[in-house]
Formats: structure tokens, sequence, C-alpha cells
């Protein structure tokens, strides 16, 4: 593929992702509905591996303020025009890591929703069903920074959005300090990355779970439910499940 024929299908998936993740109204609905849950006006919210920007978007209907970290050129592009003047809104063009420096992307051109830091995620994608077709064509090198390093520069956040394909724990490692309530997603392909995230945020604080599969928007238990309840959960989910986000709230008190 050539540069220009690249450039053009990024062009393409980008718009293509536009379309799916800011065109429903009913999702918009559901989606506020449920982050309305954590996010609170004039509170604070950062979103790891914005994408897009429909979290973002939903983030500010609510009335909180958000920082959006979106690595990748073409979708940080759409979220700086989408935001533009916006000043509750912060972008920054890195991935979060561990810690903080440089990391190298693996891009899926034709679909840069499921684009990664994580080699392992790549690799256990390749002939994993509701996979196929997957491709990881070409690699960026991009910032990292960490979650300590946004809270010294942002503030607490009330609530965090982890999205980032298989690397979710790795961007629990640079967070030292509990937080009110995040959400990570896992895969059905790299359960053990679901089960480090749990033994991470159980290392920081007595947080307790629920969780939606997919892009359902609705809780499955409707109540909160220990470490151990979830991990048995995510280990008994059918592989067709394929994909959900974790909720995690900190129990005070």
């Amino acid at each position: 593929m050539s540069d220009l024929d690249q450039r053009i299908a990024e062009m393409v998936a980008v718009a293509r992702s536009v379309v799916t993740y800011h065109g429903d109204p009913e999702k918009r609905a559901a989606m506020d509905a449920l982050y309305g849950r954590f996010v609170r006006p004039g509170g604070l919210a950062f979103d790891i591996g914005s994408h897009v920007g429909d979290r973002v978007a939903s983030f500010r209907r609510l009335g909180a303020r958000v920082v959006a970290l979106e690595p990748q050129p073409g979708p940080a592009g759409v979220i700086a025009r989408l935001f533009e003047g916006d000043a509750g809104v912060a972008l920054r063009q890195a991935a979060c890591g561990a810690s903080a420096g440089e990391i190298t992307l693996k891009v899926n051109t034709a679909n840069p929703t499921v684009t990664t830091a994580s080699a392992a995620f790549v690799a256990s994608a390749a002939g994993a069903g509701g996979w196929e077709g997957q491709v990881w064509d070409r690699e960026i090198t991009v910032p990292c920074l960490t979650l300590d390093g946004l809270i010294a520069d942002h503030g607490v956040p009330d609530f965090v959005k982890i999205d980032v394909e298989g690397f979710e724990a790795d961007v629990l490692a640079g967070l030292s300090r509990p937080i009110p309530a995040l959400s990570f997603e896992f895969t059905t392909i790299q359960r053990d990355v679901a089960f480090a995230c749990l033994d991470r945020l159980a290392a920081l604080g007595p947080y307790r779970f629920d969780v939606a599969l997919g892009e359902s928007q609705q809780m499955t238990f409707g109540s909160a439910i220990d470490r151990q309840a979830m991990a048995a959960h995510i280990a008994d989910l059918p592989h067709e499940a394929n994909s959900g986000d974790v909720y995690a709230v900190l129990v005070k008190g």
C-alpha cells in the first residue's frame, strides 16, 4: 500500500468511526445515563484512549471537564475539531502507560479503534474467532504519559475511562493512589489482562465492581460485587461475549 493509499484508508476508517460512535441518539442517551452515575457537573473525567471522542462528548454533556488522551493523529484530529474552542476539553495526543517517555503503537489502518501498544494483544487476536481479518500493518512512536502524571497536571478525576486494547493493566500500573471510580475494557481473548487490572485495583483500595458487555451501556449486575466474583464472572463468559467494560467504584469509609 502506498503512502497515499494508506492515508486515504485511514481517513475513511476514521470517518466511519465518527458516524458509528457519534451518530446514534439512542446510544448517546444510554451512554449519558450510564456515565451519569460517575460524572457530575463541574467534575473531572479522564478519557484514556479517546478514539473519536464519543465518551468525551458524553462527559461534556454531563457537565464535566475532560482530559482526553488519544495518540493516533487521525482520531486526535477529529477530537480537536469537534471540541475546538471548548475550554472544558484538554486534548493530549499521547498514550498512557506504566512510565512516562515514548511508546510504540501497532496501528490497524483499516480499524484504528483496535490500534494497540500491546504486542500480546495482537498475538492473542491472531486466529481468534471474531477477530478475523484484523491487520496491524504499521507502527508509530508516540509520547507516553502516566495517570499519576495526569493527576499532577490536572487534578484528581472523579472518573477515568480506560480503553486501550490490551494495555489496560499497564495504564493502571502508572497509578499509585485510589481514585473514586473508573472503567477498564477487557476482551475474552485476553482475560489475564482483566485479572491483572482487578488485582491492581485491589492493591490500591477497597473497590467493588460491575460490568457492561460490548456497547450495551447496561450494567450486568446492577449492584457492586467483589473482586473474586468479578474475576469468576469474566472467566465464565463465553468467547463470543468478546469484550466489555468493568466499572470499579471505591468504597467509602
